[in-house]
């Protein structure tokens, strides 16, 4: 069975990632199961999505030998120009919590229905061995709410509105929100990838 490398230090993205993926005929191993160095950084410094999925994946499929998944995503507000955007992780210094309140303070006193907005994932799939490279896209339209609701999920879901599932992603359980998330979507689509290209 071939080993699939999940290349993300987030502890948020990666049970969902294993989840999504549960049932295919690869051994999910993580970055702890390899011998990549823990302070080996890759940098985002691409100014899409897509651009820091395919760094990612190419840089940790390289570094370990080892067909790769990476994902990269974030929030993208109608009335901000599309901010966060590929800035979603690094908006403000400190938490998920600060970052959230810096969004919420940008958008007082505008109205519930200006304010829709598109959680954003693209995934990249990477085999060193054949040097193919495929991504693919999700994305999960809402709105953002005055205050955080839910315990669930990290970074901005506490504060994004599914118009789909009428609750924030902070109130989904992780197998409502691979149903109709941006990340559960485009792994939906990565699973035909490495169903039909690398398995």
């Amino acid at each position: 069975m071939r080993e699939l490398l999940i290349a993300t230090r987030n502890k948020g993205k990666l049970p969902e990632i294993v989840a999504a993926l549960s049932g295919m005929p690869f051994q999910i191993v993580n970055l702890e199961d390899t011998a990549i160095p823990k302070d080996f950084e890759v940098e985002e410094i691409a100014q899409t999505f897509e651009g820091n999925a395919l760094i990612k994946a190419f840089m940790y499929g390289k570094k370990s030998g080892k067909l790769t998944l990476a994902e990269d995503s974030g929030l993208e507000v109608d009335t901000l120009g599309g901010r966060p955007g590929v800035m979603s992780a690094r908006y403000a210094p400190g938490s998920d919590e600060d970052r959230y309140k810096k969004l919420l303070s940008e958008l007082v006193g505008i109205p519930y229905d200006e304010r829709g907005a598109q959680f954003r994932a693209v995934v990249a799939i990477y085999d060193p061995e054949s040097d193919k490279i495929r991504t693919c896209e999700g994305i999960m339209r809402g709105h953002i709410v005055g205050e955080a609701r839910g315990g669930a999920g990290f970074g901005y879901d506490p504060v994004f509105y599914s118009d789909e599932l009428d609750k924030t992603c902070g109130e989904m359980t992780l197998a409502e929100k691979n149903k109709v998330s941006h990340r559960g979507r485009a792994l939906l689509k990565a699973r035909e990838i490495l169903t039909k290209d690398f398995s």
